[in-house]
This record gives structure tokens, C-alpha cells and sequence, in this order.
């Protein structure tokens, strides 16, 4: 059973700007860039899909030294992506992780080495994503 709704509704005086609804949060905007057609007024659903990552890896990075008490003081996370390969089924994202704080060189290892373990690591790389799509009304 579907739990999680998200709105998406298309900006009618914009060619390809959507805004998304999601509850309790502040409209979010995806567009696309002027190369393909889009007003390049907002992120693209490929720039959502790479800061996920990015996001849940520093979030899991926090959790664990938190939960170990370690002086972790912040996460600078970069993404960068190669989509060169994209419509052969190939989709490349390097992630560069930079833990702020007095840690010494293991506990930086090992916070990686967790981030590697967030929930969206792991959907992108393991796990089977099966999508429905159908039409309303």
C-alpha cells in the first residue's frame, strides 16, 4: 500500500516548470534546462535524483556519529554526474564527502564507509524498483 503522496501539477503559464506539493513542506519547482526546451528556472528531476544521494549520505553520516559521539560538526557533500552513458543504461554519480570535526582518520574511513549504507545508496544500486503508472480521473 502507497503511503507517501506526492503532488506534481504542471505551471500552466510556464512550458515544462512543474510544482511539487508535498505536505508540510513548501512548494518545491522542478524545470528542465533551455537545451531541451525548459526555462532552466529550477532544478531538473535529474539534479533531485543526484542530491538525494547526496543528502541521504550526509544524514546517515550524521546519524551514525551522533549515535557513536563523535565530534562530527558538519558534512560538505559535492555530486557530480556523467550522463554520457545514460541511454545505454549507464548513469555514473562520484561523490565527494568532507566530514568537518575533530575526527582522526578511522572514524572519517568508517563514516564513509556508513554513508555508503543510506537508504538511497542502497535503493539506487540494489534494489529493484518496480513503478505503475496509471491514469486518474
Amino acid at each position: 500500500m502507497m503511503t507517501h503522496g506526492i503532488q506534481i501539477v504542471s505551471q500552466r503559464n510556464r512550458i515544462f516548470r512543474q510544482r511539487v506539493e508535498l505536505e508540510g513542506f513548501e512548494d518545491l519547482f522542478v524545470d528542465v534546462p533551455e537545451a531541451f526546451g525548459g526555462e532552466d528556472s529550477a532544478p531538473d528531476p535529474h539534479d533531485y535524483f543526484d542530491l538525494s544521494l547526496g543528502a541521504c549520505k550526509a544524514i546517515t553520516a550524521q546519524m551514525y556519529a551522533r549515535r557513536k559521539e563523535w565530534p562530527l560538526d558538519a558534512v560538505s557533500v559535492v555530486v557530480n554526474r556523467d550522463e554520457r552513458d545514460e541511454r545505454h543504461g549507464v548513469y555514473r554519480l562520484d561523490v565527494a564527502m568532507t566530514f568537518h570535526g575533530a575526527l582522526d582518520a578511522a572514524q572519517r574511513a568508517r563514516l564513509e564507509e556508513i554513508s555508503d549504507k543510506c537508504p538511497i545508496h542502497r535503493l539506487m544500486t540494489s534494489s529493484t524498483v518496480e513503478i505503475t503508472t496509471r491514469l486518474r480521473g
